[in-house]
């Protein structure tokens, strides 16, 4: 018997998915978050995707990790405290409807749980999420019209004008690479509130055997892997 499937297209088409995004990211939106709707959730997911088929993991695993990536900030639709766990919780019963095998809506339950900054990744399409969604800052999320009232995010993704994560699998390099205006906001800003988030990136790049590597305004810098990154288990996915 063939096992049913679900494409990253047939997700996004769905209007109850794109009704329940937006929701979402309309709540985040009363609390003054940057941009956490569509257009975040498609380059998540396209690049939590590309990033696997880059570094030469079975194509339908990097399928799952473009489903996590594009529900993985449903949870704000509950709370944006926790929202991985409650996202999770969310996707269980959408993705049961849309037929997928236990088996899969586990890998991306477990990847859209622990996507959070404060998370380390556990799957390896929860580590692609975790790349494709941390390297997404750009001035395209800033809601704030008004540069005068910026606080240090709006003023961070509004200075950054290009944001690019790729693989190359012949090294097993993973690199964020950013132009950030520094007329706007010096260097240190941006690290003051995305530190965590790059050491994040490195955990799991280096969970999906891969070093790290950051490049602004075209100076290079590589991460080392942590000392004891955790060992990923690939599942059986063709």
């Amino acid at each position: 018997m063939e096992r049913p499937t679900l494409t990253l297209r047939e997700l996004a088409a769905s209007s109850e998915v794109q009704a329940l995004l937006t929701a979402a990211d309309r709540a985040l939106a009363a609390l003054g978050y940057t941009e956490h709707g569509l257009r975040h959730a498609a380059l998540v997911a396209a690049g939590a995707q590309n990033l696997l088929l880059r570094l030469g993991y079975p194509p339908r695993l990097a399928e799952l990790a473009a489903i996590a990536g594009y529900l993985h900030d449903i949870g704000n639709l509950i709370n944006r405290r926790d929202h991985g766990h409650s996202g999770a919780l969310l996707t269980f019963e959408l993705l049961r409807r849309f037929g997928l095998p236990l088996d899969e809506i586990a890998e991306v339950m477990i990847a859209i749980g622990n996507h959070e900054d404060d998370s380390v990744p556990l799957n390896i399409p929860g580590a692609a999420v975790i790349l494709a969604d941390k390297s997404d800052v750009h001035r395209s999320r800033v809601r704030n019209q008004d540069p005068r009232t910026f606080d240090i995010h709006d003023r961070v993704n509004y200075a950054v004008t290009r944001a690019l994560v790729d693989a190359d699998p012949a090294s097993r390099t993973i690199t964020i690479d950013l132009v950030i205006d520094t007329t706007l906001v010096s260097i240190l800003d941006f690290f003051e509130i995305f530190l965590g988030r790059m050491v994040q990136c490195r955990a799991a790049a280096a969970f999906l055997q891969c070093t790290l590597r950051l490049a602004i305004n075209g100076v290079v810098m590589d991460a080392h892997p942590p000392e004891t990154p955790l060992e990923p288990l690939l599942p059986q996915f063709e």
